[in-house]
């Protein structure tokens, strides 16, 4: 029977300026709100409108790969919430799924927000209905409503509302429009004001009803007062390893409780005390007639299970359209997507706009980059060293703070901060617009041909961004043999910190065969060159590790091909300048003054007749130019492991020293930016060749990652072995290429 939900009321209620978003300040809390949904609908863009902070939101599944909580206060309650990473259902077979699942079963939130889009309906309603299995505290945002009616879907909130039973919110999160029509719905369902009664499965098979019959009283008297005692039972008979632990354990005991956090008031739940708290003997007799229960039970019963909830779904989704999906129009869509994700055209359309991404980077940061290094160099160390020498500094540690460190971390700005504030933003308008969900799709056959899993593909966009992130963003692979195979093989995704030194070395040595009109458009192809070859690279490598060291079958996954949506340019522009660019840029400055510091060290401290460095250099020579490199190049990438974005200037000053070039430079130890030309001069002076510059590229691409992404790699393996293969792989691939190039070029020469 249809269940009904009492209306909320409409007296007395706030306006828009009751709610107040407290971002971040999550010490304590009156009420606790859990933010779920499938991924794709719009749940983060939920979260920042309430919270008033500034969670990335891309147009494709995964982007919430861990539980982000921020605050806001409304009607004079603080109101904690916590966006769970997209799933599409609670059956934990990910990690994603686990922990949402996990949050709303043992986090007890006050209320649980779902949020659904509305061009997307049945589908969506598979959480929904799994989700008011476990708790009756629920408010559905129907969110997407405008993209619904562009598409000619219409969805009667309020016949959806009785139907299962809770309230239920339209909403377009990007315009905030319905937002405060859900403030007064989570304030109503927390406190009580409206009544839910939660639409339940209840035509199951006969042979589960029996056996539920017999399990649910079993699990209420082991745990009195558990809210889903019902569902509990569903678990057990299904062998749910997290929930058998839980009742092994006696965690479940903790749901009769409110949520409460600290510091904060009880919530207006009655909270269990010792009283309703299982012993282990009935915990463990729960779980025996569970086990016996399950015997008699067909093994196609989960099937069943299924099959019933998706039937329910569609029997509530098609009652709440007024304009059915088969009447919806997605013609521009479908057009685009003949395109993007066709077999003839949408490797070569994927390489164009990888090239015109490449290119804009390219030609974009030069002006900025040079009016930077005029200000940070130029300008500002001069009035340094001018300070320094005002206050009596001693010359070593004037230049140790000003020739090493304070110069390291102006070249990094310089250098990085104009491509990635151009890079970042086209990188997430092409996320917005929903184009990188096509990307996985036209790569999936390759990553699993190569034994990896198929969303690696998306792994691998993040790590040209920065290879740290790209490390992270791998949670949103389940298997935990493909994930690896991720982690290890994104150093090949050509990531921001290493633009600078395939771009410069491009525009030099290979720019300049071409005539000047066509400089700029081959460096860029040879940047995009090189970042293909990285692709190539991860394919190969990827199969290498799966018929090795990680063996073993690619598994199967369902990826979502989101609408595409019309970005929102200045959200872009400031989650991409602020939660990238300079996310980014602040890692690379904290990892640039001890490099600097050590860059000036190794420069001024005095060994056997000889700095430090002059003797390192000679000393990696010779193996340096087998490789086709030569010593300055190795070194430079030694002392450069905290950051890639200051090797070039890093080369430019042991190249001076190294080859006592007289009057070029700004002295032993102290970096400097002669410019492009300027560099190209310096470089032909010293002995570089095309070849040196070929191979340098090379390197850059194939060698061990930064010390960031190291740590990343341990943080996310905890293991010292992985992180030992993801540094020493690439490196071994790097001196392998470079040899045999440099071989094959001398030969060819």
């Amino acid at each position: 029977m249809p269940a009904t939900a009492v209306p909320l009321r409409r007296g007395g209620r706030p306006r828009g300026d009751d709610l107040i978003q407290l971002g971040l300040k999550s010490d304590r809390w009156d009420l606790l709100v859990a933010l779920a949904g499938n991924p794709n609908t719009g749940k983060s863009t939920v979260f920042n409108a309430l919270t008033g902070l500034r969670q990335h939101t891309g147009n494709w599944p995964g982007k919430t790969v861990t539980r982000a909580e921020g605050v806001f206060a409304y009607e004079g309650k603080r109101v904690k919430v916590v966006d769970l990473p997209g799933t599409y259902s609670l059956q934990a077979g990910s990690t994603d799924e686990e922990v949402a699942r996990d949050f709303i079963l043992f986090g007890r939130p006050d209320v649980t927000v779902v949020v659904v889009d509305a061009t997307r309906l049945e589908r969506n309603l598979n959480l929904v209905l799994q989700i008011l299995e476990i708790t009756d505290r629920v408010v559905v945002c129907l969110n997407l409503t405008d993209e619904a009616r562009r598409h000619g879907v219409l969805v009667d909130a309020d016949a959806l509302a009785r139907r299962l039973g809770v309230p239920v919110i339209p909403t377009v999160a990007r315009e905030r429009e319905g937002i405060q029509k859900l403030l007064r719905a989570i304030r109503g369902v927390a406190e009580g004001e409206v009544e839910t009664r939660p639409h339940r499965l209840q035509a199951l098979p006969p042979d589960v009803e029996a056996a539920l019959a017999e399990l649910a009283p079993a699990v209420r008297e082991a745990f009195p007062g558990i809210p889903n005692a019902r569902w509990v039972a569903l678990r057990l008979l299904n062998a749910d390893d997290t929930v058998v632990a839980a009742v092994r354990r006696g965690e479940m005991g903790e749901m009769e409780g409110g949520a409460v956090g600290p510091g904060n008031a009880p919530s207006s739940r009655t909270h269990g005390g010792e009283e309703g708290a299982p012993n282990e003997r009935n915990g463990e007799a729960v779980l025996a007639l569970a086990t016996s229960l399950r015997w008699t039970l067909a093994p196609d019963f989960h099937d069943r299970l299924m099959e019933s909830l998706y039937l329910a779904a569609q029997e509530i989704a098609g009652a709440s359209l007024a304009g059915g999906l088969e009447k919806a129009r997605f013609s521009f869509d479908r057009t685009l997507d003949r395109l993007l994700t066709s077999r003839t055209f949408g490797f070569p359309l994927m390489l164009a706009i990888l090239a015109t991404v490449f290119w804009l980077t390219i030609e974009g940061a030069n002006v900025p980059s040079a009016f930077l290094s005029s200000v940070l160099v130029d300008h500002v160390h001069s009035f340094l060293k001018g300070m320094g020498e005002s206050l009596s500094f001693p010359w070593w540690l004037s230049g140790l703070l000003f020739d090493g460190m304070y110069l390291a971390t102006a070249w990094v700005v310089s250098v990085m901060l104009p491509p990635m504030a151009i890079f970042f933003p086209l990188f997430t308008l092409l996320e917005d617009f929903g184009y990188l969900p096509r990307v996985a799709f036209n790569l999936d056959s390759l990553f699993r041909k190569a034994g990896a899993h198929g969303k690696q593909a998306l792994t691998m966009s993040m790590g040209f961004g920065c290879n740290a992130a790209g490390v992270v963003a791998t949670r949103i692979i389940d298997s935990p043999r493909e994930r690896l195979i991720a982690i290890v093989t994104n150093n090949f995704s050509l990531c921001n910190g290493r633009w600078p030194t395939q771009i410069l070395i491009a525009s030099i040595f290979l720019g300049a065969l071409a005539p000047a009109h066509l400089a700029g458009a081959l460096s860029a192809a040879a940047v995009v060159g090189v970042a293909l070859l990285g692709i190539a690279f991860m394919f190969l490598t990827s199969w290498f590790l799966s018929r090795t060291l990680l063996k073993g079958e690619a598994t199967t996954f369902s990826l979502e091909l989101p609408p595409y949506r019309p970005p929102q340019v200045l959200q872009t522009l400031y989650t991409s300048l602020i939660d990238r660019t300079l996310i980014v840029l602040w890692r690379a400055v904290v990892f640039a003054l001890p490099a600097g510091a050590l860059i000036w060290l190794v420069s001024n401290v005095s060994l056997g007749g000889g700095s430090l460095a002059e003797l390192l250099v000679g000393w990696m020579d010779p193996f340096g130019l087998l490789l086709g490199l030569n010593g300055v190049i190795l070194l430079a990438y030694v002392v450069a492991i905290p950051a890639n974005e200051i090797v070039i200037p890093t080369v430019l000053m042991l190249t001076v020293q190294a080859a006592g070039m007289a009057g070029a430079g700004e002295g032993a130890g102290v970096m400097f930016d002669p410019g492009t030309a300027g560099t190209g001069e310096l470089l032909r002076a010293a002995g570089w060749t095309t070849l040196t510059g070929l191979n340098l590229m090379l390197f850059s691409l194939l060698h061990n990652p930064c010390s960031t992404t190291l740590y990343t790699i341990y943080q996310e393996t905890r293991s010292w072995k992985w992180t030992a293969v993801s540094a020493l792989l690439p490196l071994a691939l790097g001196v392998g290429v470079t040899f045999l190039v440099a071989q094959i070029w001398r030969l060819a020469a």
